[in-house]
């Protein structure tokens, strides 16, 4: 009983993070609130969470490595692969290296093997806290594709290069030979897990859809058991979880896109899985900020131990370590983003941009977050002789102090830096038409492939005519006024807005007749909730797009079941 209440209160805690971020500090980082509130309730209610290092992996950063490879965006990805790859992996081991040694000099009581796994749990970035911020923070779309590909693949290096550190830390030794052996076959084995796993459970799901029906329940139930899988097989073999399970999710992406799966289950998983990443990422740093007065307390007694008298020497440490990482962050972006040719988002929202603002933008997005605290949570709590894990206490203060940090410095830094950049919302505008266009023309193709393969002598020929015959007059309407580019755009956006009034008012009025004719009781009360489900489809279609929200929605419409 005191396990879950403990689970309701952290689920609680996230969602008035969630609240408070929205209404009375927008432009502070939902981590940051997050790890006050958490610190806050530790102090009052004395709430002590004890979770053991070898369960937080695959608990948390199984399911969230895998939803970023499931959502990274491919076309950025392959088409500044370079880039990517070596801000992923040759930033990754030039920050362990130089950070590692740089941590060593600065705190000479933590061991240089210590300070390298140190320096790989602060080598990845976090792509949600940049991308939060991103949202007033104007980062041009080139460069923030970079950034999200960056991401994923460093959190999977940064922690086997963390896996390498630890066992080096362990045994007291460094063999090369076997390293990289066994480095291959992290790097090669968990990736084919994943793959393996992913392929087979969805042609398994797909297998049983076609042949008994599609149950939504499990095919949702089935793509979240695939990180987890993918994770246990290539641990227990092994090879890298982490590689598996972002592997797994490059692959579920692929699944996605072929469209096999209907499109009640992509909904109701995409809700699913949006509360599974909000939910992750917010119980970590609520859990931060409840352990954060014991770590404190531990990590004075650590200082001590340097012949340090004053705690302020812990802030100049956390300071020093910031500055460091961002000087090497600076370094290799200034010889990897020079190299770019300049992209057309980039010089059509500033002719004049300069290369250093990239490199800057890149230098100061290196914000840390849910991977960096999770892997210093994730500490050996002892050595191998059964004594306590060294400094355990201050190496998870100063993973925690740099990611606190790196927030409020990505957070001042991007939206300075990106206030000569201006939203382009023509581009993006032009983008939608020709989309919009060119599936309009792809419907009115279908329809009439259709019509055509009707007998001709059948008596349903003529209602089949005049049905394609209306639905291809809203398709060639729907494709002459996506394609012309005639109507200002203030003028589109003011019918449009319109429409979309129109339309809710009248599913507003849909679903209250169905819910006063459920009052009546004379009706299936499943009918009802399915054809309300339907309504609610169409009402989030209309209020997906945030460039249309209009200042009556959701207010009007009805709430109950």
């Amino acid at each position: 009983m005191e396990n879950l209440a403990l689970i309701v209160l952290l689920l609680a805690i996230v969602v008035l993070s969630s609240m408070l971020a929205r209404s009375f500090a927008p432009t502070v980082p939902l981590p940051l609130i997050q790890i006050a509130l958490g610190s806050l309730v530790g102090q009052v209610s004395g709430l002590k969470v004890q979770l053991e290092p070898s369960i937080f992996f695959p608990l948390f950063l199984a399911p969230l490595l895998f939803l970023d490879g499931w959502r990274i965006p491919r076309e950025g990805l392959f088409r500044d692969a370079r880039p990517v790859m070596s801000l992923a992996f040759g930033l990754v081991l030039f920050t362990v290296l130089a950070a590692g040694y740089f941590i060593h000099w600065l705190i000479p009581t933590i061991p240089l093997a210590f300070s390298l796994a140190l320096a790989a749990i602060l080598s990845p970035t976090d792509t949600v806290a940049v991308s939060s911020i991103a949202t007033y923070a104007p980062v041009p779309r080139h460069l923030m594709l970079i950034l999200e590909g960056e991401s994923l693949l460093n959190d999977a290096s940064s922690l086997v290069c963390f896996r390498f550190a630890i066992a080096a830390a362990l045994t007291g030794s460094f063999i090369w030979g076997p390293a990289i052996g066994t480095f291959a076959w992290l790097a090669v084995g968990g990736p084919l897990i994943g793959v393996l796993v992913c392929v087979g459970a969805n042609v398994a799901k797909d297998w049983v859809a076609n042949r008994f029906g599609e149950e939504v329940g499990a095919q949702i139930l089935v793509s979240l058991i695939i990180p987890f899988a993918a994770y246990l097989f290539a641990d227990a073999v092994g090879a890298s979880g982490i590689l598996s399970a972002v592997a797994a999710g490059v692959m579920m992406g692929i699944e996605e896109r072929a469209g096999r799966a209907s499109a009640v289950t992509r909904i109701r998983r995409l809700a699913v899985w949006d509360a599974v990443q909000f939910a992750g990422n917010g119980v970590i740093f609520v859990l931060l900020g409840q352990q954060l007065p014991g770590i404190v307390l531990g990590a004075r007694l650590a200082i001590q131990q340097t012949n340090r008298k004053s705690e302020l020497w812990l802030v100049l440490y956390v300071l020093s370590i910031c500055l460091f990482l961002m000087l090497v962050r600076w370094l290799w972006a200034s010889a990897t983003i020079r190299r770019l040719p300049p992209s057309d988002d980039i010089k059509a929202q500033e002719p004049f941009v300069s290369t250093q603002r990239s490199v800057a933008i890149t230098a100061f997005a290196g914000a840390r977050g849910a991977v960096t605290l999770a892997a210093a949570m994730t500490l050996p709590l002892a050595m191998a002789d059964g004594t306590p894990w060294p400094v355990r206490d201050l190496t998870i203060l100063l993973a925690a102090g740099v990611i606190v940090i790196s927030l409020v410095t990505a957070n001042v830094g991007l939206i300075w830096l990106t206030r000569p950049f201006k939203r382009s919302p023509r581009s993006a505008l032009d983008e939608e038409r020709e989309l919009r266009s060119s599936s309009a023309r792809a419907a009115i193709i279908a329809i009439e492939r259709v019509v055509r393969e009707v007998d001709e002598e059948s008596a349903s020929r003529s209602v089949y005519a005049r049905a394609a015959q209306r639905l291809q007059n809203h398709y060639r309407r729907l494709a002459e006024f996506s394609s012309t580019g005639d109507e200002p755009s203030a003028r589109l956006s003011e019918i449009r807005g319109i429409e979309k009034s129109l339309r809710l008012t009248a599913l507003d009025a849909e679903r209250k007749e169905l819910y006063r004719v459920s009052v009546l009781g004379k009706q299936s009360d499943e009918l009802i909730r399915r054809l309300v489900y339907e309504i609610d489809l169409q009402e989030s279609q209309l209020c997906a797009d945030p460039r249309n929200r209009t200042a009556r929605e959701p207010s009007a419409h009805g709430t109950g079941e």
